[in-house]
């Protein structure tokens, strides 16, 4: 089992920066590849960026391209989205998940564990 508690969230206004953390515990999160997800029309969720646990590899929904950093920090068991150039549009509740996978993973439906969320909320 890996538990996943996300932070970092709140009300900023367009433009602004936001970092959001997933802290893991449980077993060893640096075997799992992390994403982050939130909501999408017609979706259940999409995904926004995925993090491989060999090497970091990164892949990022076309939306937050450029603006979006997905990192993490096996040492600390913490998975980070920074957020640059907020866009009203990115106003969501964000997901953090983990999967038994070693590349970067955009499906949702083969993530194995799922944070509670962080709200965002960019106002213009």
């Amino acid at each position: 089992q890996v538990q996943l508690v996300e932070s970092g969230g709140g009300l900023v206004p367009a433009a602004a920066s936001l970092r959001l953390s997933c802290a893991a515990s449980g077993r060893t999160f640096s075997r799992y590849t992390a994403g982050w997800f939130r909501p999408a029309p017609g979706k259940a969720r999409e995904l926004v960026a995925a993090i491989s646990w060999i090497g970091g590899s990164t892949v990022y929904a076309d939306s937050v391209k450029g603006r979006f950093i997905g990192s993490r920090d096996n040492a600390k068991n913490t998975v980070y989205l920074q957020m640059n150039s907020l866009k009203p549009e990115d106003t969501a509740v964000y997901y953090c998940a983990a999967a038994t996978w070693s590349g970067p993973l955009a499906d949702a439906d083969k993530y194995d564990y799922w944070g509670q969320g962080t709200q965002v909320t960019v106002s213009s």
